[in-house]
């Protein structure tokens, strides 16, 4: 492991609570399509399956942002536990309604309240933000490491979600998602002294973190970049499968996120220059311009080569989105902040797996790709667009005052971790 990445694990616990974070956020790639498999192999009902993966997501839309707001005020092992529990105990009560025949609302009843999973991507960042506030080249290298974990989480989940389901028994995907997260909150909640302090009166004053000045546009660009992600799964998958090598597409979509995570990996050992709003405007419209290629391939090797240049833009961005969201947001609502651009994130997947199948059903998977091409497209006119409100917020300092230093309550230092010989940008 080279240097930056030694010097952001240099702080007692945080190999332990990234860890659990790795373990916490598996059911992000493999709770919903487990679902799929589960319900398609047990009724034969792909309409059902759809459906009940739709209002899963719906449901995590509407309850991720309000967890995460709870989180901010009480605390990630108070709030995250019983929310946990409540989860688990659903996604167990579907296992028990789809191997006992229950009618359809109870599978619909079960979904709903499993959409309250966590977000533990945005868990561990807080963490980082932590840790490493007074360092900004730190947090850089942290944050392009959870890229990579997010990666490899949707490399490795879909694969043993689905492997699961298909070659052990239906429920098995679904229930080892359950273990995962489970075992990942127990894990992170019990690392106390890298939590973040809770602020409560952040949340008596000023409402929601979505109505910082610039996180609406943040969450209306990762609707688009949400939207390219759902077209170009649903997308590559009918292309492969319109040359007759439909299992491939999984591979074709592994170069995808290979592309994201050797460039996160890249990007977290280098010192960026300019400003976070700048490269994160950049990002946004190389990722647009890297989905014209696919538009023009005709062959499955070509596809792989085009997703693969197009997913080296992905990591980058992620990480300048993260950062500005920790600029924009009041410290006392980082942790919401950061679940709005996910929640926004996961509203394009589905709207993009939506349109991409409709354009498909009517016109071919080629001409899918301009789904892909035209929301990116989108989310850059956002980005640009909306540049000027990308400005931090106001009142962070005088939250971060207010709050005690960690260095006194943890033994944390602000600037623990910073490589020797440079300084803090």
């Amino acid at each position: 492991m080279t240097s930056p990445y030694r010097a952001v694990f240099r702080t007692p616990g945080a190999k332990a609570f990234s860890a659990a974070g790795l373990i916490g956020r598996m059911p992000l790639s493999m709770l919903g399509i487990g679902i799929v498999t589960m319900i398609s192999q047990v009724t034969g009902r792909y309409g059902l399956a759809g459906a009940l993966t739709a209002t899963l997501a719906l449901s995590g839309a509407v309850c991720g942002p309000q967890v995460s707001r709870l989180v901010d005020r009480y605390g990630q092992a108070r709030v995250l536990r019983p929310v946990t529990a409540v989860t688990v105990a659903s996604v167990a009560g579907l296992l028990v309604c789809v191997r006992a025949g229950a009618p359809d609302w109870a599978y619909f009843a079960c979904v709903i309240c499993a959409g309250l999973t966590p977000s533990m991507g945005a868990m561990v960042r807080a963490r980082w933000s932590e840790i490493h506030r007074g360092s900004p080249e730190m947090l850089h290298t942290a944050y392009s490491l959870e890229s990579v974990v997010d990666e490899i989480v949707f490399i490795v989940g879909p694969i043993t979600s689905i492997g699961l389901c298909t070659v052990w028994f239906p429920e098995a995907g679904p229930l080892l998602a359950a273990v995962f997260l489970g075992t990942g909150v127990l894990l992170l909640t019990a690392q106390r002294a890298t939590e973040p302090t809770p602020v409560p009166h952040a949340h008596l004053n000023g409402g929601s973190a979505l109505r910082t000045p610039g996180l609406p546009v943040l969450c209306g660009v990762f609707v688009g970049v949400g939207t390219v992600f759902g077209a170009v799964d649903v997308t590559t998958v009918a292309f492969a499968d319109e040359r007759g090598h439909k299992a491939l597409a999984s591979l074709v979509l592994a170069t995808y996120a290979l592309g994201s995570c050797l460039a996160g990996l890249v990007f977290g050992l280098v010192k960026p220059g300019g400003t976070i709003a700048g490269r994160f405007r950049l990002g946004i419209g190389l990722m647009a311009v890297s989905m014209i290629p696919p538009l023009l391939v005709g062959s499955l090797p070509f596809l792989a080569l085009a997703l693969f240049f197009s997913g080296l833009t992905i990591a980058p961005t992620m990480v300048n989105a993260m950062g500005l969201v920790e600029q924009l947001v009041p410290r006392g609502r980082l942790t919401e902040g950061i679940t709005w651009t996910s929640t926004g994130l996961a509203v394009g997947v589905a709207a993009g797996a939506a349109l991409a199948g409709r354009v498909i059903d009517a016109h071919g998977a080629s001409a899918a790709f301009w789904v892909c091409t035209t929301a990116a497209t989108c989310a850059a006119a956002v980005a640009f667009l909306g540049y000027g409100r990308l400005l931090p917020a106001p009142d962070r300092e005088e939250l971060d005052d207010d709050e005690p230093d960690r260095s006194s309550v943890h033994g944390v230092g602000r600037h623990d971790g910073c490589r020797e010989g440079e300084g803090v940008a």
